[in-house]
Parts: C-alpha cells; sequence; structure tokens
C-alpha cells in the first residue's frame, strides 16, 4: 500500500529525531511555511488524516523535501482535525 511505503520512508529517514516520542511520528504541515509537529502514530488510522496523507502523496509522492511526512495543508486545518482526533 502506497501510505505505508510514505510512512516507512518517513519514519527510516536519517533526519528522524530522537526527541519524538515511541507511539508518535513528525509531520511537517503548511502551504508555504512548513511546521513540525508530533502527532500519535493513531492519528494515522483515521479516515480524516487518510485523506490528508493522499494529498500528500499526490502532490509529493515519496520525495519529501522537509526530510519527513509533508502534509500539504494550512496550519489551521491540521490543527483543527488534529483538535477533533484528540477529543475521541
Amino acid at each position: 500500500m502506497a501510505i505505508r511505503q510514505m510512512l516507512r520512508r518517513s519514519l527510516s529517514s536519517e533526519k528522524r529525531s530522537a526527541e519524538v516520542p515511541k507511539g508518535h511520528c513528525a509531520v511537517y504541515v503548511g502551504e508555504n511555511e512548513k511546521k513540525r509537529f508530533v502527532i500519535p502514530v493513531s492519528y494515522l488510522n483515521h479516515p480524516s488524516f487518510q485523506e490528508l496523507l493522499y494529498q500528500a502523496e499526490e502532490e509529493f509522492g515519496f520525495h519529501h523535501p522537509m526530510g519527513g511526512l509533508t502534509i500539504p495543508c494550512s496550519e489551521d486545518i491540521f490543527i483543527d482535525l488534529t483538535s477533533q482526533l484528540s477529543r475521541t
């Protein structure tokens, strides 16, 4: 599956930071300026989050310019989504 390949490649990147706690992953979000967020990996299974992953695949394929998973949406949309997911 393409998403698994994208995540595997992102998580195995040499830029992976020790600051990321177990069970979490770092993502870069933004339309122009990219901001780093650390999220629980459980978010990756949620259908709304998977839609963002599909958008990332469409825009970047498997080459992510930040060295990690890059999500091409506004920070506001990302924060709204992750806020909703943290309540469930």
